[in-house]
């Protein structure tokens, strides 16, 4: 089948840079693969993980090629479908991903396998912002192996990831303590975890961990680095119950885990946080939505840090 529009728009950049190297540019509507399809995305959220590769910080771990695109969560309606496609059609509504980093776009051609179907109650800038973030969470429970009764610290609380991650703590029975900005303290406590604010430095934060925490700390789920691989280790919690998604240089040092987005990447994981948030039972505050011409803007408040929850993109608008 074919799309009745023939051109789409997307963000690009051709080199690395600041937010000023990105612009948004006409380019042929993608046509499906035999097993893929073509959505027209209704909302993608942006990740940091998106600025470090388009700023060259992650050039080493993650390259790019010039032009390149960006994005990688999707949520939209499908329009194409390839020949050999069964069990979607043209229509249907999907929560997905890219691994081309093409999503930030209006249409995005992505292989049948990475959409699964957006429940009826699910949000479509919630259902945007699944995937990197999502997959990132659950990757870092699993990683650690939560059981009953244990406790567990949560550095980095208020992003996509930690926020997710949180609640998913919360579902294996643990009691999560999460370390962040003193702001965010009563609004963290609705999710059912204790808060610790973040300290002066890591003598003073480790010193609030205790008091929060008179007997022991079972495992450490860091999302935000700068340093808390450390102050687990410190605390004395085993190397292979750390996981972080941000401290690359802490994974070498003391061999902590370093499972992330890619490691748990699955449309069954994606469907499973996508019936959650449609249900209510997941909650993922989004902060703020803007239209694609304006992705400078949104990545300049991503920039800013301490973001609660997700930033979304609107190719449609």
């Amino acid at each position: 089948m074919t799309t009745q529009s023939t051109t789409a728009r997307a963000v690009r950049f051709d080199g690395y840079g600041d937010r000023d190297v990105l612009y948004v540019t006409e380019i042929p509507v993608p046509e499906p693969a035999p097993d893929g399809v073509v959505v027209e995305v209704r909302a993608t959220s942006i990740n940091i993980g998106e600025a470090k590769i388009r700023n060259g910080a992650l050039a080493e771990v993650f390259p790019a090629t010039f032009p390149s695109g960006e994005g990688s969560d999707l949520a939209g309606v499908v329009t194409a479908v390839g020949s050999d496609v069964t069990g979607v059609d043209v229509g249907d509504q999907v929560v997905g991903w890219s691994d081309g980093r093409a999503a930030h776009a209006t249409h995005v051609a992505v292989p049948a396998a990475q959409v699964v179907a957006k429940p009826a109650g699910l949000d479509w800038d919630v259902a945007g912002s699944l995937y990197v973030a999502g997959m990132a969470a659950v990757a870092s429970v699993e990683s650690v192996d939560p059981q009953t009764g244990e406790t567990v610290v949560l550095s980095g609380a208020t992003g996509g990831v930690g926020i997710i991650a949180a609640q998913l703590l919360r579902r294996k029975g643990v009691e999560v303590i999460a370390v962040a900005s003193a702001r965010n303290q009563d609004w963290l406590r609705t999710l059912g975890v204790t808060p610790v604010a973040y300290g002066t430095d890591g003598a003073e934060t480790l010193s609030r961990i205790r008091e929060a925490v008179p007997d022991k700390v079972h495992a450490w789920v860091d999302v935000v680095g700068g340093g808390y691989v450390d102050l687990a280790i410190e605390l004395g919690v085993p190397a292979d119950r750390i996981n972080t998604i941000a401290d690359y240089g802490a994974v070498q040092k003391h061999g902590v885990r370093g499972d992330g987005t890619s490691t748990a990447a699955s449309a069954e994981n994606v469907a499973f946080l996508a019936g959650l948030a449609g249900d209510g039972d997941l909650e993922l505050p989004i902060v703020s939505t803007y239209p694609l011409d304006q992705v400078r803007d949104a990545y300049a408040e991503l920039e800013q840090g301490h973001t609660r929850g997700k930033i979304v993109l609107h190719p449609q608008d």
